[in-house]
């Protein structure tokens, strides 16, 4: 079925998702001011991973395809990022209380770093995550327009080091730090609103005052004769 086939997609994109935040944990560290340590500009880097071997391999990544949403509007195609989301959330959930058992220093790390994160007000997780919505589209537009993977290089390490909020990092995250409560559901939840807002700004926008195709041209009618 295309549905189940849908969710794995997300599933795999969550395990991908999933390695590249345990990098991450691994690598975060910040000096005693509160600047980040060269491992963790090692852990930006490195959590680019994920969404390059996402896009190669054509995985359902949620905060990957959000932003065509208004090119392909129909309803089997937003089934399919829905499925997709679904499949992210379980990829990450599975692996983030995998890993918490097989390392506990991750789920350490990652307990500290969600508790900071319900500690913003949840306006400010949506200016975050909207940020990290835009950047996420530019990475995968860039990779499939111009081929490149510039742009992931580039715009993912920029929404990690900036503290911008990406909503399926974050559930592998919490699900690693066994956080779950009211108040984790309804930030992640914000989380991947601020996301889709972000990743459709750039489409929408590009779509005011865009030109039609042209109509096609009907050949000229024959003369009549007599």
């Amino acid at each position: 079925m295309k549905e189940v086939r849908r969710i794995i997609d997300g599933f795999l994109a969550g395990m991908l998702i999933s390695i590249g935040g345990a990098v991450f944990l691994a690598c975060y560290g910040k000096n005693a001011d509160g600047t980040p340590t060269l491992s963790y500009f090692v852990g930006a880097l490195l959590f680019c991973t994920a969404l390059f071997c996402i896009c190669v391999k054509g995985y359902a990544l949620y905060t990957g395809r959000i932003g065509y949403v208004l090119e392909n509007h129909k309803k089997d195609d937003i089934s399919s990022l829905l499925l997709g989301l679904l499949g992210n959330a379980i990829g990450t959930i599975a692996f983030g209380y995998l890993l918490a058992v097989t390392f506990p220093n991750l789920k350490e790390t990652a307990e500290a770093l969600c508790n900071g994160k319900l500690d913003q007000g949840y306006g400010f997780a949506l200016i975050r995550a909207t940020m990290c919505g835009i950047l996420v589209y530019l990475a995968v537009d860039i990779f499939k327009k111009d081929k490149t993977p510039l742009g992931i290089l580039l715009c993912i390490p920029c929404f990690i080091l900036s503290g911008y909020e990406h909503s399926i990092a974050d559930i592998f995250y919490f699900a690693t730090s066994g956080i779950a409560s009211w108040n984790a559901f309804g930030y992640l939840w914000m989380i991947i609103l601020g996301n889709s807002v972000g990743a459709l700004i750039i489409p929408a926008l590009r779509s005011i005052g865009a030109p039609r195709p042209a109509e096609e041209k009907k050949p000229p009618e024959e003369p009549k004769v007599g």
